[in-house]
């Protein structure tokens, strides 16, 4: 072979492995894109017929949570156990269905008042507003027709971050409320495996509000209840309530079975006869108190031992409601033909405290014409 000809092949050889390398690395660059794409697909309509949407997030790692416009519900969420397997952690239904019929708000955004308000009823400005009775003789969660069954106005961020932005305008009289609440509630999912939430609204009048999302954990993905989960609150303080889960006073949880500033195990105290808080809440459906912080607060740490799942709890908000699934009966069938039983899941609920309006030693939920509420909870999952 003469050698100018040895010399062009040898050069087209290195130009087609250079260029097979740059193939390779675009799609590479374009397959990082997809897995951190937003997804985006019709998921059923209203009985009104107004189409329901369903988002995907998804992050390099390979964690997934879907989030509905209805509601603001997060219906599906993966996380890795202690062998990198994903499984859902999170109560939900497999299809919008489900949501459509009485569900205990799983996943679900909440508003305008997360919790509960004193027989449905609050003075504001010296004008009292009367609400639904929903629990009991009292209102819970924003009421029949909360944020939780609202469809909210949806779109995929283009900011850069992997995420969807929610918007949903409550009007004035909205379940007894006063003011128009502009409200918007943005997820983002990142690539250490953390869920953030950010919360943030506006009236045009006086107004209480008190926004959290109503999201139930398992984190042996549903392999057994919640009671050999260990749990970590980062609160010395917690609300005492009486018999219709109303707080009454402030107690310090050192000596009692409340105190979970260390680990403990959920099962070792939730059916203590003798415990008349117990007793009031069918198992833990109490508010922690939070220390004041200018950032995030770290709240909570929940661990599954078998699966080595691990979930943290970050928040600006003054407080924490630790429920138990204490109301669930194994009449719910959820995803993958799951029944959900007492005490298969739990929720961490970032709040203000419940009945705020009627108890002015409590934190604030004021919200006036002119002011910004803004709110911010972050889900963080790793594995031991």
């Amino acid at each position: 072979m003469k050698k100018t000809t040895f010399l062009m092949l040898f050069f087209a050889t290195l130009s087609m492995m250079s260029c097979s390398n740059s193939n390779q690395k675009q799609e590479t660059m374009q397959t990082d894109s997809v897995r951190n794409e937003v997804k985006k697909e019709a998921w059923g309509k209203l009985p009104d017929g107004q189409q329901v949407e369903l988002y995907t997030l998804r992050n390099s790692k390979g964690m997934e949570v879907k989030i509905s416009s209805y509601g603001g519900i997060i219906t599906h969420w993966t996380a890795p156990d202690k062998n990198g397997k994903y499984e859902d952690i999170t109560m939900g239904y497999d299809s919008l269905s489900g949501y459509l019929k009485a569900t205990p708000f799983f996943g679900a955004l909440v508003g305008r008042y997360g919790n509960r308000i004193a027989k449905g009823k609050f003075t504001l400005e010296g004008k009292t507003y009367n609400l639904a009775v929903n629990n009991g003789v009292n209102s819970l969660h924003g009421g029949l027709k909360g944020f939780d069954k609202q469809l909210w106005q949806a779109e995929i961020l283009t900011d850069g971050r992997n995420g969807i932005k929610l918007k949903y305008l409550s009007k004035d009289g909205e379940e007894g409320y006063p003011g128009n609440l502009n409200t918007t509630v943005i997820y983002i999912l990142t690539d250490d495996n953390a869920l953030e939430i950010e919360y943030e609204a506006t009236t045009d009048k006086t107004t209480v509000i008190n926004l959290t999302n109503h999201a139930y954990f398992n984190l042996s993905a549903f392999k057994t209840d919640i009671l050999g989960h260990e749990m970590m609150l980062n609160s010395d303080k917690f609300l005492a309530v009486d018999a219709t889960l109303i707080p009454n006073k402030i107690v310090d949880v050192k000596g009692t079975i409340f105190d979970f500033t260390t680990p403990k195990v959920i099962g070792k105290d939730i059916n203590d006869p003798k415990d008349e808080q117990i007793k009031n809440g069918g198992g833990y459906d109490h508010c922690w108190v939070l220390k004041p912080a200018e950032d995030l607060n770290l709240v909570a740490k929940a661990y599954e031992p078998n699966s080595g799942r691990e979930m943290t709890v970050e928040t600006t908000e003054p407080a924490v409601q630790f429920y138990t699934g204490n109301f669930l009966d194994g009449k719910i069938t959820g995803k993958n033909g799951v029944v959900y039983g007492k005490r298969w899941g739990f929720c961490l609920e970032t709040q203000h405290y419940p009945d705020s309006p009627n108890q002015s030693a409590f934190p604030s939920t004021v919200l006036k014409g002119g002011e910004v509420y803004k709110s911010k909870t972050v889900y963080r999952f790793s594995t031991r």
